[in-house]
């Protein structure tokens, strides 16, 4: 005979449940035992583990439901069913711990190296905005460049440069502009070398203007600058190789970019 208040099956002829101690009649002890049924929570934590390879979320969820799903059916009395899918729902996910982190371990760096490569290409194409704005406005100003010295100013008030243009998006270091120019640069005339530097990337500032001693390879992992020529090309310059640059129209060009 089953106890209609928790489930529990007594021995015939007892008049009390040894379980909860509900009292017995003749027309409850005759009552069936109600039919298990399968745990939501443990359904619940199966799928939710299945769904854990795809979404970080759906593995933590998993593990909770498959342990709520398992203190539910242990109290139940025979009531509940699905202690195996509470299991596997607990289980799954904590399979795939190691798998992901293998595959992290593996992904990041190669995520980390397509990002600094979109950041330097971004960082390229600011300057490359840059040059063309200095060659508008040398243009029309006698084939003059701005003055090193307000060379900022010049161009956005000029050209309308955005200030966008003037940021390098890997530089830790935010500031109003990463680049500076070349101090030599009023030196240039109808014969200057296209290959002299005209713009470099250098630490967060303002109208910079210089030589080597400016040069910011930390922005792109201590890997090398981007380099603005007089020519209009933008060039990536490895850190190893930054000493070959040109910076002066006086000195012979043959060994330099």
């Amino acid at each position: 005979m089953y106890c209609p208040r928790c489930g529990t099956e007594n021995p015939d002829g007892i008049q009390m449940c040894r379980s909860c101690n509900a009292v017995l009649t003749l027309a409850q002890t005759q009552t069936p035992r109600p039919a298990a049924k399968t745990s939501g929570w443990a359904i619940a934590a199966l799928i939710c583990g299945i769904l854990a390879p795809f979404t970080c979320i759906s593995g933590l969820l998993a593990i909770i439901f498959g342990i709520i799903a398992l203190v539910k059916i242990g109290k139940s009395m025979g009531l509940l069913t699905g202690k195996g899918l509470a299991i596997a729902g607990i289980v799954i996910p904590a399979a795939w711990l190691p798998v992901m982190a293998l595959l992290m371990s593996i992904l990041m760096p190669a995520l980390s190296q397509t990002r600094a490569m979109a950041q330097r290409i971004v960082c390229g194409s600011h300057l490359n905005s840059l040059g063309t704005a200095l060659q508008l406005y040398a243009t029309d100003n006698e084939g003059k460049y701005p003055t090193p010295e307000k060379w900022c100013d010049l161009l956005i008030d000029y050209s309308d440069a955005s200030k966008k243009s003037f940021e390098c998006p890997a530089s830790e270091e935010k500031g109003q502009c990463n680049y500076a120019m070349n101090k030599n640069i009023e030196k240039l005339g109808p014969h200057s070398p296209s290959n002299m530097v005209l713009l470099f990337e250098t630490y967060p500032g303002f109208n910079q203007a210089g030589g080597p001693e400016l040069l910011n390879p930390k922005s792109h992992q201590g890997r090398g600058c981007n380099i603005l020529f007089n020519d209009g090309h933008v060039e990536f310059i490895e850190a190893e190789d930054l000493n070959r640059l040109q910076w002066d129209v006086q000195k012979n060009s043959s060994d330099f970019y």
